[in-house]
């Protein structure tokens, strides 16, 4: 049955699955390219189990008409956690959806492979809406998060729902890029065409010469799913690895963990518009509140984060309602945890009116009242 429920201040979408939860492998590879051709799933390969994640609902508010100020920009809630024996970043990321480089940021002075068992933490479950126009895919490359706007049921309605992922991007030499596109079609069990550049690289590091990697192999990099772009040799897809989530470790492409790509797919309609863009300073409002997020710059692409800052307050019209040291904090810290940085002490105001008189019983001297 399809339905909404409530949950945590979101709504939990339930679609119809299957009873038996889809499989995909974990091994751990090399992970290069995306693009390949449709083939036919291969279901007696050694795979292992995923249970789909249930797909999260977020109510948003744009700025609109009613100004800035009613803008609801800021979607879910951080959560506190108490380290177990045992717990690495990496696990916890999966186990609660974020990315790895999210849990590092939010928890800088803890060990991300061997935190101490006991210790609390954040969860950093919160974030604020990349600046767009609401609508379709927006992925923003510093966070390494998708955000897609459900299409509203109401025929010519903007969006109002969104939901939200952690993904994998590219490293170093082979950046994700800021681009427009549209979905053009989504795959199951897609088989890898190896890219010419990516055979080179293979040979030159295992001697492996494949054109291409059948579905269900080991060795192929895209999981059970692929959404295909119009921006030319990239997509959006599963994994073959259980980690790389919140990492710069692909070949450019935009890799999600298996259960969330799992929900994702059915959502995701073909001829949807899509964006990649580069915010690593994210300003939105919640409740009447100024909220700034800053995420680290990870390609050297805008170092001035402060200035970043200031211009989005300032085209939203919040110039007055923000603390400028408060604002100055937590641009340097870059937590990527959403952050208040209204105004926390307003001026008192003065009032010409005497004091009221008691006497020794603490009864109130009538004479006292209106001076």
């Amino acid at each position: 049955m399809t339905g909404l429920r409530a949950w945590g201040g979101a709504a939990i979408l339930c679609l119809p699955m299957r009873a038996a939860a889809r499989t995909i492998s974990f091994v751990a590879v090399v992970v290069t390219g995306c693009m390949g051709a449709p083939a036919a799933a291969q279901d007696d390969l050694e795979q292992v189990e995923v249970e789909p994640r249930e797909v999260v609902t977020h109510f948003f508010v744009p700025a609109g008409s009613k100004g800035s100020a009613a803008m609801q920009t800021v979607v879910g809630h951080s959560q506190a956690y108490t380290l177990k024996a045992g717990d690495t970043f990496l696990e916890l990321s999966k186990r609660f959806d974020v990315g790895y480089n999210e849990m590092v940021s939010a928890n800088p002075d803890v060990d991300p492979w061997v935190p101490e068992a006991g210790r609390p933490i954040v969860v950093p479950t919160e974030w604020v809406l990349p600046k767009s126009d609401y609508e379709g895919l927006v992925l923003n490359i510093p966070e390494m998060r998708i955000y897609y706007h459900l299409p509203s049921p109401r025929a010519g309605a903007k969006s109002s729902m969104v939901v939200t992922y952690p993904v994998g991007l590219g490293r170093q030499e082979w950046r994700t890029p800021q681009a427009e596109f549209w979905i053009r079609g989504k795959t199951k069990n897609p088989t890898w065409v190896i890219p010419e550049s990516i055979k080179k690289e293979r040979f030159e590091e295992t001697g492996a010469t494949d054109y291409s990697i059948p579905p269900g192999d080991p060795e192929n990099p895209l999981g059970r799913y692929r959404i295909e772009l119009t921006l030319p040799g990239y997509a959006i897809h599963g994994t073959n690895k259980n980690w790389g989530i919140g990492m710069r470790v692909s070949h450019g492409c935009v890799r999600m963990f298996p259960e969330d790509i799992e929900a994702f797919f059915p959502l995701v309609a073909v001829g949807s518009k899509g964006r990649f863009v580069y915010q690593p300073v994210k300003v939105g409002v919640r409740r009447g509140r100024v909220v700034v997020e800053v995420h680290e710059d990870i390609y050297g692409v805008k170092p001035w984060p402060w200035l970043e800052a200031m211009e989005l307050i300032e085209e939203y019209g919040l110039s007055s309602f923000v603390d400028r040291e408060r604002l100055e904090a937590a641009v340097e810290a870059a937590s990527g945890i959403p952050t208040d940085v209204g105004h926390v002490d307003w001026p008192e105001e003065e009032l010409d009116v005497e004091p009221l008189e008691f006497d020794e019983k603490g009864n109130l001297i009538l004479g006292s009242l209106g001076r």
